[in-house]
């Protein structure tokens, strides 16, 4: 007895070789996902990253503005803060900047504070010559203890020893 075999109905795919296909393209879109995840939180870190950046800019740049402006400075005990005295005619005595618990830098103007920016890990200013500051400011993005922007520049008082 010889047995025969319709070729005709013998059309489609066995269960092994769906299998075999059901794993090798879970296994693409396993890497796929792994690597759009990994690209999306670089995303995420780079924001958070330039978002600091313009952050510490604005801070340093207002810092520089108003120490600029000053007649006279004086230097905190500890480095992490000055206070700038003014002309009569600004409209204000005096604004101090210093770096307050929790590593943030306070803009104090007529002793009411206000918060300039979080994450500052050195803030410090030191005297040149009596009529400049040099300004170092080191902020941590991701909180791991080391700073991740660094910014540091010359202030020249424009208004030194001035009296109206």
């Amino acid at each position: 007895m010889i047995k025969k075999y319709n070729i005709k109905n013998q059309k489609g795919f066995s269960l092994i070789e769906m299998m075999v296909v059901v794993v090798i393209l879970g296994l693409i879109v396993l890497g796929l996902v792994t690597f759009f995840t990994g690209g999306a939180k670089s995303w995420v870190a780079g924001q958070s990253q330039l978002k600091a950046q313009r952050e510490a800019r604005q801070a340093i740049d207002r810092m520089v503005r108003e120490i600029r402006e000053g007649n006279n400075f004086v230097i905190g005990g500890g480095n992490d803060s000055v206070t700038i005295s003014y002309l009569p005619s600004f409209g204000k005595d005096s604004i101090t900047y210093k770096l307050s618990v929790g590593d943030v830098i306070e803009r104090e103007v007529n002793s009411v504070p206000s918060r300039l920016i979080n994450n500052v890990k050195t803030l410090s200013f030191t005297s040149v010559d009596s009529s400049k500051v040099h300004i170092i400011l080191e902020v941590d993005v991701d909180e791991d203890d080391n700073p991740d922007i660094t910014l540091n520049t010359d202030v020249n008082l424009r208004n030194y020893g001035l009296l109206e």
